[in-house]
């Protein structure tokens, strides 16, 4: 249970795991309280070792930062999204080439989002102790049972990886898992742009005037919520920003009427504040104004046919033992129903020759679902 806590040795490690075909990589963090992850621990194991890596103590991390970014060795994740993100910010550079074992596994007849410890025990045969799951990663020193825990996912990892690569290669399904890391490996995936932040509440009004309003009210809290690094909602919450953007106050009287930010929030510093970024939304023109993505309208009647095209999606996810989330979700059959050329993953690459063909020709009314000793079949008209 080996604790790196010198430059020296971080960089020698780093210098070994450079001659690796691959590592693997867990990550130990906090967000309750904070904007941008706390990075608490770094697991990393090649064939022969497994380490901790405490970055609490200050040390240059640039060593682990270039192995991270060497393409001769993979980097082997578990449900890489926020471990490759809290690298993103860290280091600038995403992790590659990436491999992600829960959507490995996924492509490999898993299941839908498929747990590390339901992974490790089905492939590594290990019984995962998750009473450490919740423990605060920022106190020091760690336990030796902290610390076990800790790296024990990166060994079992190692099993993990191994078994589905081969499942992978002798699928043929490499490609597969190509598509989907080419997500995971790009860096708009990660970034944090303030003007963009009113996209999350998911608004419903086109209101142009609305929109310009909740935009600013939006970018002002993302940036003020990186700045301070505190949660957003700390800041003000989701309800509160869309409220206040629906009833445009222009006074601080008008902003106390708001329920979501009360009378004492709306005499304080922030009232004066949201006032101002209001009427800088306000100031904007109707064309500036954000546009809302079209929402799918289904027509009355395709309801039977969105169910027949689920029944087909669990079909053929079952028959090419893979996971439905992964093909499709509820939306693009919807799309599908509505339009032959849907601009959705099901209709494009892999999935196409999977599932998006045959929904296609069952839409189309060449292919057709019976049952037959018990089970749902298909038949080609």
């Amino acid at each position: 249970m080996k604790l790196i806590t010198d430059a020296a040795e971080l960089a020698e490690l780093c210098t070994r795991l450079k001659s690796e075909p691959y590592i693997t990589i867990d990550t130990e963090f906090l967000r309750d309280k904070t904007y941008w992850p706390q990075l608490c621990l770094v697991q990393v194991a090649g064939a022969n070792e497994a380490v901790a890596i405490d970055p609490l103590v200050g040390m240059d991390l640039a060593p682990l930062a270039a192995l991270l970014a060497d393409p001769d060795v993979v980097k082997v994740f578990h449900a890489a999204r926020q471990d490759v993100e809290i690298f993103y910010q860290l280091t600038g550079t995403i992790p590659h080439p990436l491999f992600d074992t829960q959507v490995a596994a996924m492509v490999c007849g898993f299941g839908d989002s498929v747990g590390y410890e339901t992974l490790a025990g089905k492939l590594a045969g290990a019984k995962i102790d998750k009473s450490l799951r919740f423990t605060d990663w920022s106190n020091r020193p760690l336990s030796d049972k902290q610390l076990h825990y800790a790296i024990s996912d990166v060994t079992h990892l190692r099993i993990v990886y191994e078994k589905l690569s081969a499942r992978l290669a002798k699928s043929g399904r490499s490609s597969w898992l190509e598509e989907e890391m080419a997500i995971l490996t790009d860096p708009n995936t990660y970034r944090l742009s303030p003007d963009e932040a009113w996209q999350r509440l998911k608004p419903r009004s086109n209101s142009p005037k609305f929109l310009n309003v909740l935009r600013e009210l939006a970018s002002w809290r993302e940036s003020e919520a990186q700045r301070r690094n505190v949660p957003r909602n700390r800041i003000l919450r989701d309800e509160a920003l869309l409220e206040v953007a629906a009833l445009l106050p222009q006074s601080i009287a008008d902003l106390a009427r708001s329920r979501s930010v009360g009378k004492s929030m709306a005499e304080g510093s922030l009232g004066a504040v949201m006032i101002e970024v209001v009427a800088r939304g306000l100031a904007r023109s109707a064309s500036d104004a954000p546009i809302l993505a079209e929402r799918l309208e289904v027509p009355q009647g395709r309801g039977p046919l969105i169910e027949l095209l689920k029944v087909l999606l669990k079909l053929k996810s079952e028959s090419n033992d893979v996971a439905q989330k992964l093909i499709a979700n509820v939306a693009d059959l919807e799309a599908i129903a509505c339009s032959d050329q849907a601009d959705v993953p099901a209709l494009k690459g892999w999935r196409l020759e999977v599932f998006g063909d045959d929904a296609l020709a069952l839409k189309q009314g060449r292919l057709a679902l019976t049952v037959a000793n018990d089970a749902i079949r298909i038949i080609r008209l």
